[in-house]
């Protein structure tokens, strides 16, 4: 009896703790957008900055399905005028695989000026990102895009750590395995709570300020 009752007090406990961090998470839910007209940065200090975060590149630099609809929403905030510069920012760790600078050659090829497209190298994480968009680039605000899945978790770890963001969904066609997706999601979601409520990263690179003009 002892035992079962400790068994269904540490499942209570359990399912108390994940409906908070979920509920934690999902708290700036209310800041993703589906369509650009809907983004509202009229009132915000310049330069406005759109924040795309990095996904797997192909092996001749082409970028994957989901990377590109990120790029491409970003694109359509930069030509509706919601922004006015783009920091792409992704894994760089291997010699032969670069997410940012295949969003960048991207940008560049579909007529976005090179002075307004800011490339960070070191964002191999959605936090290591967030964390360099403030602390070396000095972002105060910004419009987050990514996938629906992944935005909640972004903006919680971008306004957490002192980032006013607004996330715009990039999802323009169906993503692959969204089942598979959804489920990583979760348990990235408990690690994202873990990072800004107990331990932080201690492998995180920040280097030198360069704060966007």
């Amino acid at each position: 009896m002892r035992l079962s009752r400790s068994i269904l007090f540490l499942t209570i406990l359990a399912i108390g703790g994940i409906l908070y961090i979920r509920s934690s998470i999902h708290n700036y839910d209310d800041r993703i957008f589906s369509e650009v007209k809907q983004v509202e940065t009229g009132g915000w200090s310049r330069p406005r900055v759109a924040v795309v975060f990095g996904a797997s590149v192909l092996g001749n630099r082409q970028l994957s399905p989901v990377l590109a609809d990120r790029v491409e929403r970003a694109i359509d905030l930069y030509r509706a005028r919601k922004i006015d510069r783009i920091l792409v920012s992704g894994d760089n760790r291997q010699a032969n695989y670069n997410e940012p600078r295949a969003m960048q050659e991207y940008l560049l090829s579909h007529s976005i000026p090179g002075r307004d497209i800011i490339v960070d190298s070191s964002g191999r994480s959605t936090y290591e990102t967030c964390l360099r968009a403030r602390d070396v680039f000095g972002l105060k605000q910004a419009v987050l895009v990514s996938q629906d899945f992944h935005l909640p978790r972004a903006l919680y770890i971008a306004n957490e750590l002192g980032v006013e963001a607004i996330g715009l969904a990039g999802d323009l066609r169906p993503a692959p395995q969204m089942d598979y997706q959804y489920l990583r999601e979760w348990a990235a979601e408990f690690k994202a709570f873990y990072n800004i409520r107990i331990v932080p990263p201690d492998d995180v690179f920040v280097g030198e300020r360069r704060p966007v003009r």
